[in-house]
Parts: structure tokens; sequence; C-alpha cells
């Protein structure tokens, strides 16, 4: 598949990071082959992630991430600290970047714990190799393997394993190491079905799509095409129709189609007019199960029988598209879980890549159906929410539960389906 094709919630990520003036950005200007980031011999000139995207063969369309050094110092500094570490949290495959005439310091081995902590498959390149002498590789080899504990004996000869010395001035090893790179990122690359694999060739499936003020202008969201394009690699036909469509389309059908998917804020008219002999769902459903958070979201959503007055929810959107007058997660969803729960809620939004660590505050957290972040990213998410107890749901599930047809829209998944009551 083609750069241009794939969404960049799709392609693998890979984030360099390490200390300043380890040599990143050159490193990353290496492995790109073009100018992206700026060098200096300035400590901290990289004062935000820089993102690229590129080819990178065998694994296809990938993005690369240059991070700020995770040693910055004062106020600036740790912001641009925690960027870095927003940027672990999407990073699929982590390059670990040292300055090989200064070794390894306490900063890259807790780069190399979070790496560990968070499964994130790892390279570490060993830069500015030009400047070392063979007593200089022996001496750095050693200090890799030398620990008093044997666990961390253990771990560390399998860090010598993933290390490869380079120069970027000299470029030398920069091919070997961008093979390394993706030899580690091809056990990232996800083959997951949006709705293939529960469909047949030949199956007609009608897509409802609404068109109103917040639909963008002249093209369909990301959802929409991406299951389109999933149905017709699945030798399936796609039927797209708008709501006040649907009842007429599947009268005059002359096949009864295998299954509705809906746009979740018509799910209630949807409802209506589909038969129940045809299976339903929506785009939001099929996305949380592709980024694999649907089990949990269907969990999470009991919460909202349980919410009180004054209970502050969460609402999450992935992207950061400009808000209408009607937008779903700051206007739709917030009247109709009033409406429903009769309480006297309170919300807080956030967009793009915002996230809080601190998810006390809140007693749900409502997610979009993140097709602009990659899966590792929201699992990042829906972890955070787990550990500190808070019910985590996503913009489907949550206005199937409201509207009263949630068994229904999950008919689709028979075993979770049975699962609600």
């Amino acid at each position: 598949m083609s750069l241009n094709a794939v969404p960049s919630a799709n392609r693998v990520h890979i984030g360099f990071f390490g200390r300043r003036n380890a040599g990143k950005s050159s490193v990353v200007n290496a492995v790109t082959g073009q100018e992206l980031s700026v060098v200096s011999d300035v400590r901290g000139t990289t004062t935000d992630p820089v993102l690229k995207s590129m080819e990178l063969l065998p694994v296809g369309p990938v993005v690369i991430i240059d991070t700020p050094g995770f040693d910055d110092e004062g106020h600036l500094g740790t912001l641009r600290v925690q960027k870095t570490k927003q940027v672990l949290n999407k990073s699929d495959v982590a390059v670990l970047v040292v300055d090989a005439s200064e070794g390894i310091s306490e900063i890259e081995k807790e780069l190399l714990k979070l790496f560990k902590e968070k499964d994130i498959p790892y390279v570490i390149a060993m830069n500015k190799a030009d400047l070392l002498s063979q007593d200089d590789f022996e001496n750095e080899t050693d200090s890799l393997t030398k620990e008093t504990d044997a666990n961390e004996k253990i771990q560390n000869e399998n860090d010598l394993e993933k290390v490869i010395y380079v120069s970027a001035l000299n470029k030398t090893n920069i091919y070997e190491l961008k093979e390394r790179i993706a030899k580690a990122a091809v056990t990232e690359v996800s083959d997951k079905k949006i709705v293939g694999d529960l469909i047949k060739p030949s199956d007609w499936v009608v897509l409802v799509v609404p068109i109103d003020s917040a639909a963008p202008k002249g093209r369909l969201i990301l959802p929409q095409q991406q299951t389109i394009r999933d149905i017709l690699d699945a030798d399936a036909v796609s039927i797209v129709v708008k709501e006040n469509e649907l009842k007429k389309t599947l009268d005059t059908l002359s096949k009864k189609p295998a299954m509705v998917i809906t746009d979740s804020q018509a799910f209630e008219q949807v409802s209506k007019d589909t038969p129940e002999d045809i299976l339903l769902t929506s785009f939001s459903i099929l996305m949380a199960r592709h980024k694999g958070f649907l089990e949990e979201a269907v969990k999470g959503v009991t919460a909202i029988d349980s919410l009180k007055d004054g209970d502050k929810v969460l609402i999450c959107e992935g992207c950061t598209h400009h808000r209408q007058c009607d937008d779903i997660g700051t206007v739709k969803l917030p009247g109709w879980l009033l409406k429903y729960t009769g309480k006297n809620l309170q919300f807080e939004f956030t967009s793009g890549t915002g996230f809080p660590d601190d998810l006390s505050p809140y007693s749900l957290i409502i997610h979009c159906g993140a097709c602009m972040l990659g899966e590792r990213e929201v699992k990042y998410r829906m972890k955070c929410s787990i550990d500190q107890n808070i019910p985590f749901t996503n913009y489907g599930i949550t206005i199937a539960f409201l509207k009263g047809i949630l068994k229904r829209s999950l008919s689709v998944f028979p075993d979770l389906c049975n699962q609600i009551k």
C-alpha cells in the first residue's frame, strides 16, 4: 500500500529518544535521508517532537518522530520531557540514541526501563562511533553487562543484542540501523480488519452516513472511508445511504443485507428502520474493536447508571477538528447524558494528543472511536483508566446504551452480546 494511502493512525510510529546532544536529530536525518530536524552543537536544539512520514521497507509507510532530550532542564525542559513521554505512548518502536563517546548513563537506563514497562520493541543506536577507539568499543560493551543483580545482567545482555554502533556524520551502519528498526517494526504491523472478517464475499452491507452541518464538505470521514475499503477487500458490496433513505433502500433491495452499519448519531432512527433479522452496529463500535478496547468499553458504559450530581465526565476526541454548534462530543453527548441520568453532571473535554495523567477527578471517560490515534496510544489511555479505577467507554457504546439498543448494536459479536443483561 502506498504512503499516501495509509492514514497516520495505521502507520507504525518509530520514536527516537535520548539525551540532549546525543545526535538524535542527526540520526533521524540520516535514517530518513532528509533534513527533517534542525541540527546544531547547542544542547536542546529540538524543543518539540518532529514527525515525518516515510516508507521503510519491508514495513511500508511509517511515522518517524524526533523528540527533545530526555535530560532537558528547567521549567520548559520539564514540559519538553513530558512531551517526550507522550510520544512514548504512541511509539510502536523506540530507537535509543546514545552518544557512544559518553556511554550509557542513568538517563538511558531510565528510558530503557520505560521501553520495557510499556512493552515497546527497541533498538540502541550508539552514535558518534567515529570518535571511538577499539578500547572504547570494548569498554562500552563491558559496561552494558556489568551489573550485580543477575536479573538486571540478563536484561542488559538482551540490551546488548539490540546495540548497533553508527555514525550519523559518516553515515556508517545507517542502512544496518534501518534494517534493525524494520525488523522490530514488522511485529507491530497489524492486519486486523474493521468489518472484513465479519462478512463473506458477495455480502451486501448498508452504510448509513448522515450528511449534516458537522459532516466534512466533499468527503467522508476516515472510519467511513476505511470501512468501505475493508468491505471491498472482502469482495463484498457496500451500499451507502443517508439516514432518511435507509428504510426506502431496505424495502427496495432484492437481497437482504448481511449488516447495517451506522454513524452513532443516527443510531436510534436507524434501529427503528432496520428489521430485527438484519445485524446492526456502528462505525464507532467497529473502530473500538479495531483499536482493541471494545470489551472494556462495554464494561465501562454501565457506570452511567451510577453517576451522581456533581460527578465529572471526561470526553476525549482523538482529532482536533473544528467543532460545530451541534458537535457530537461537546454538545450532543453531554445533552443525552444529562437527559438520561437527570443528574447535574460536569463535563471536561480533551482533543488530539492531550490526555490527563491524573484521572482521579473523573467518574467516567468517554472516548471517540480513535480513528486518528494508533492502537498503542488508545490502549495506553484505556490502561491508565483501568489502573486508576475509572470506567472507560466510547461514543458508539455510550449512544447505544443511552438509546436502549446496546444489546442489538453488539449482536454482530455474540460472545460479547451474551454478557449484557
